[in-house]
């Protein structure tokens, strides 16, 4: 378990957060610690252990079960059979056991609502990135699923559980997420009629889970739920039907959604959440 975790999978406070706050699980996504995101990602590059006790910290079995499964051949690092014993490894190698990728961590599972002005990305060259924000939130080596546009706002979820990820991927079972999104104009009936049969673009057909219309006096807006881990086809849907995108904004993702948790903050899912994150 994270030492940011407590035993109900929620975070404690670190930062700027308020002590007496009922939640106990956000850090100021405003204040970011860039020296901190980079000495834990320096350090857990570089850090080597024996590949049994990699094996052991993964759950999978003891350590001593993982030096016989080593020694019958069970286990590959970076593609290759390894049956040496003491063999050492860093956390950035790719170790499968039987075939399935392993991490030497508990799985982790942080949802942030993403503000304005932050790119998603790992890489430490692109100015303001969503890995400051969620710099305090635990020691494990996350990555955020998917991809908000720098200027896009809402729920952006990070693990490193590679299921999790595999099941958010995948094209044909992937998990909805919704997003509301501002147009430059209203948006015609004929438009979302199109949208809701779905049509193709480039000989690819576009579709979506759902799409409605948000009655706003002031925007134009647009519900609509796809299974796609980023909002690049949302540009596409609206490019090809002569729109402007204004502002796009994810306001759910599966079951999660942003209750409890302000615009720049982000929380630890509950072991409840967690279960039904993988249920879907």
């Amino acid at each position: 378990m994270s030492r940011n975790q407590d035993s109900k999978g929620k975070g404690k406070i670190t930062g700027r957060g308020n002590a007496n706050s009922k939640t106990k699980s956000y850090a100021r996504g405003n204040a970011p610690i860039k020296k901190k995101t980079q000495a834990v990602k320096k350090s857990s590059n570089s850090d080597e252990m024996r590949l049994n006790k990699y094996i052991g910290n993964s759950g999978i079995c003891s350590r001593r079960e993982a030096d016989e499964n080593i020694a019958i051949g069970l286990v590959t690092v970076n593609g290759k059979v390894v049956t040496e014993m003491g063999y050492k490894v860093k956390r950035t190698d790719e170790v499968r056991f039987d075939g399935q990728r392993i991490t030497p961590e508990p799985s982790v599972y942080v949802l942030l609502n993403k503000p304005k002005g932050f790119a998603t990305t790992t890489a430490e060259s692109k100015g303001k990135t969503v890995m400051d924000l969620v710099a305090n939130a635990t020691n494990a080596n996350i990555k955020p699923i998917g991809r908000l546009g720098r200027n896009s706002v809402g729920l952006l979820l990070f693990t490193n559980d590679d299921k999790v990820v595999q099941k958010f991927t995948n094209s044909k079972n992937g998990v909805a997420r919704l997003f509301q999104v501002e147009l430059d104009k209203n948006l015609k009936f004929e438009d979302l009629k199109k949208i809701q049969e779905g049509f193709k673009v480039d000989g690819k057909l576009i579709a979506v889970e759902e799409i409605s219309y948000i009655k706003d006096e002031s925007k134009n807006q647009v519900g609509i739920k796809i299974k796609n881990t980023g909002n690049t086809i949302l540009h596409t849907i609206f490019d090809n039907l002569n729109y402007d995108i204004v502002r796009i904004d994810c306001v759910a993702i599966g079951h999660l959604t942003k209750k409890d948790i302000p615009r720049g903050h982000w929380k630890h899912l509950t072991e409840q959440e967690i279960h039904t994150l993988k249920m879907l």
